[in-house]
């Protein structure tokens, strides 16, 4: 029986088609080369024939599939005519001229023009003698003769802010070792493996003790043996890092960018960064990078009317700018626009060896409305307010990089409900793999935050979701956006007296890592950071030294290692058959229990969950066999902060209708407490 064809094949037998029709009649085009005199400026050679950008480049890259466009724009260590030098390549449509800028000559403005191919409008050139690490510009001449100076957009390295030049870069030559690691991604379904992703800020994780006008950073070497080995300590499969792609702003957090296919400079180079993901996949870490395809400052030396008019970007402001934020909204009706983001992702993916994108505002990128009163926006063709270029967009790239990339995910930071997010693109979904449960966060937060005496009038908001749990791939998320502008800190949060808000986060950690879904915590929210987060400083290690929050801290790995163990906790996070409450409606006593399965059924848990300070000495839960049940984990352990009692370990099941169960075993479940068995 044949496989269904999907987009990603339409799209490589259309590229295979036009490359016949390409070669038959693909004339070579001419570059610009120049040539340095013995006083050191340089004049312009007779066009030479050139074999770096082909009919049949602008052919692809014009229809939008040129997957490795990187490679032909932007700046390159290459020969031509037996000299060692830089071919430069730019794609800027409107210009009335481009020349190429920088430390090889002295910044001059005219001594490098360069050549425009047609019928795109890319402009090229070659310079001999540039070498790694010069930095340079592009100067623009626009059609009203401005004179605009702009970064690189395809540069693959860019010079530490405040500077904003593009820096000569080489990626090529890495020696990977992690290829058990990649073999065994293919060969894996993320829908049935374990996810608890540590999501970084490199920038503010850690740093070096530094002066005042000192940045701190962890070179990107220093973070890889530091991170990795504290995120296999507890226990996390994955680390989402933040901020990686260049960007002039650090308060941005690095989701406004303007270098984006250049790993900040604040950390070290695309190597050092290379290095990074390698040594986390040595320990067995996947590595997620948030990816921002929605929107783009307006910083001179950005994107923005890169070539003097409107071009990353709409070029009407009420679909091309976000009034809220102050950026620029990429164009997704010009295919070399939607080429310059889908290649960005491949080469994330595929040269750097990243296991994933969690795609940034993908809900402002949906609705043509979004942010904008009435008469700010334009309805599309069908009067409607859906943005069907970015639709299309989002189906096309998660065909092609998933379908290229198997193991790979894409996830969706989608607030809405809009539906089919993780569906199919030949079934009218986008295509990713996961999104994120904002509706889960919101009511889990909200009732977290009730005083206890309240819970019980708002118990449907720790039910509700499992509603809608299935309708899409998700994971449950307690990210950054969490824990700033004065939402407080996850410990600060909770209510109660200073021992009761450890008690009811350690509950809230052991609730949120029983439910269906893949699972996100930010950073320093496992040892109950106080402060709010901000990106100018580290995390507040000291208060390690503190018996609560490194009792916390312990509660947390206890949970991910159970996590990791049981493969009832993700197997069949995407399937009812991995879920059933025992007691979903003990809302008087804010007691919550439940049964998660694995597909063979034989290391099935049952989680009880206290959400009030009562202590239940005589608590007794339904179960569904006469079997023992072990007792893996109790937040009432002394090495979690509970008390020295203890307890038995197995709990024989007894006959008698309980919770709608033929038996039940009676527990001591002490106020906030969490008991998980196994049987």
């Amino acid at each position: 029986m044949k496989g269904k064809r999907t987009r990603a094949d339409a799209k490589v037998r259309e590229a295979e088609k036009a490359a016949k029709r390409a070669a038959q009649g693909n004339k070579p085009k001419k570059i610009a080369a120049v040539k340095a005199t013995e006083t050191g400026t340089a004049t312009a050679q007779k066009p030479e024939v050139s074999c770096f950008i082909s009919d049949f480049d602008q052919y692809l890259f014009g229809q939008g599939n040129h997957y490795d466009i990187f490679r032909k724009l932007g700046a390159h260590l290459t020969e031509y005519e037996g000299q060692k030098g830089v071919h430069f390549a730019v794609w800027a449509p409107h210009a009335v001229q481009v020349h190429v800028i920088g430390e090889f000559n002295g910044w001059n403005e005219t001594s490098h023009p360069m050549s425009r191919l047609d019928p795109l409008g890319i402009w090229e050139v070659f310079v001999p003698g540039v070498q790694l690490g010069c930095l340079y510009k592009y100067l623009i001449e626009a059609q009203d003769h401005s004179l605009l100076y702009k970064a690189d957009p395809y540069a693959t390295e860019a010079e530490m802010r405040p500077g904003t030049a593009s820096k000569v870069s080489d990626i090529s030559g890495f020696q990977w070792s992690d290829k058990d690691w990649m073999e065994k991604r293919k060969k894996k379904d993320p829908k049935e493996e374990p996810m608890a992703i540590y999501e970084v800020h490199p920038g503010s994780w850690k740093k070096h003790p530094h002066g005042p006008d000192e940045d701190g950073y962890y070179n990107y070497r220093e973070l890889a043996h530091a991170l990795a080995d504290y995120v296999h300590e507890m226990g996390y499969t994955h680390v989402e890092l933040m901020g990686i792609a260049e960007h002039p702003f650090d308060g941005s957090w690095g989701y406004q960018v303007t270098g984006y296919y250049a790993p900040t400079s604040r950390h070290g180079s695309p190597k050092d960064f290379m290095y990074l993901i390698n040594y986390l996949h040595q320990k067995k870490i996947g590595v997620i990078l948030d990816w921002v395809p929605a929107h783009f400052p307006k910083d001179a030396h950005g994107l923005a009317d890169f070539d003097g008019q409107p071009l990353y970007e709409y070029p009407d402001p009420r679909k091309g700018e976000h009034p809220d934020w102050g950026t620029k909204v990429f164009n997704y009706e010009m295919n070399e626009v939607k080429n310059f983001l889908i290649a960005n992702a491949l080469y994330w993916v595929e040269e750097f060896h990243v296991d994933g994108l969690r795609v940034d505002a993908v809900a402002s990128m949906l609705y043509l409305d979004y942010g904008r009163e009435a008469g700010q926006w334009i309805p599309n063709k069908f009067g409607g307010n859906k943005n069907l270029e970015a639709i299309e967009f989002f189906k096309h790239l998660n065909s092609v990089l998933l379908g290229r990339n198997p193991g790979a995910v894409t996830i969706a930071e989608e607030s809405t409900a809009w539906p089919m997010v993780t569906g199919s693109p030949e079934e009218d979904g986008l295509g990713f793999s996961f999104k994120w449960n904002m509706g889960w966060m919101n009511d889990f937060l909200e009732y977290m935050k009730l005083d206890p005496y309240f819970r019980k009038g708002a118990h449907n908001m720790m039910t509700f979701a499992m509603t809608y749990a299935y309708s899409e791939n998700y994971i449950l998320v307690l990210s950054h956006d969490e824990v700033v502008h004065l939402k407080c800190s996850m410990i600060n949060k909770m209510p109660g007296e200073y021992e009761d808000k450890f008690a009811n986060l350690k509950a809230a950690y052991a609730f949120m890592l029983g439910h269906p879904g893949k699972k996100l915590l930010f950073m320093g929210q496992e040892f109950a950071q106080l402060q709010e987060w901000s990106e100018a400083r580290e995390l507040d290690w000291y208060l390690l030294e503190q018996d609560e929050h490194r009792e916390l801290q312990a509660f947390v790995k206890a949970l991910l290692h159970l996590y990791q163990k049981h493969s009832a906790l993700y197997e069949l996070d995407t399937h009812p058959d991995g879920f059933q409450w025992i007691n979903a409606n003990d809302g008087y006593r804010s007691i919550f229990s439940f049964m998660r399965f694995d597909k063979a059924r034989k290391k099935n848990l049952l989680f009880v969950c206290n959400f009030t300070p009562v202590e239940r000495p005589d608590y007794r839960v339904g179960v569904p066999k006469k079997k023992q049940y072990r007792l893996v984990l109790d937040s009432d352990a002394a090495e979690f902060g509970g008390s020295d009692v203890e307890k038995p370990t197995v709990y024989k099941a007894e006959v008698g209708e309980c919770d709608g169960q033929p038996y039940s075993i009676a527990y001591p479940l002490p106020g906030y407490g969490v008991a998980v068995f196994e049987f």
